[in-house]
């Protein structure tokens, strides 16, 4: 049988992975994924600080592991 996966599936399978996410206007942001929502909102923890980003899921064009 063939398991059709959605996007929150793929998401959810890269929580606590590197990613790199680009967005709209081009900008790039590499970090670990600490979580998402439904809306695709991400939370990235980028640095060796661990520093949290947040980032809106429409401005979110691409999003790789």
């Amino acid at each position: 049988m063939n398991e059709t996966r959605r996007p929150l599936d793929v998401l959810e399978e890269s929580v606590g992975s590197e990613v790199t996410v680009e967005l709209k206007g081009g900008d790039h942001y590499d970090g670990r994924l600490a979580g998402y929502d439904q809306h695709m909102n991400l939370v990235l923890e980028t640095g060796d600080t661990g520093d949290t980003t947040v980032i809106r899921g429409d401005n979110v064009v691409s999003i790789r592991s």
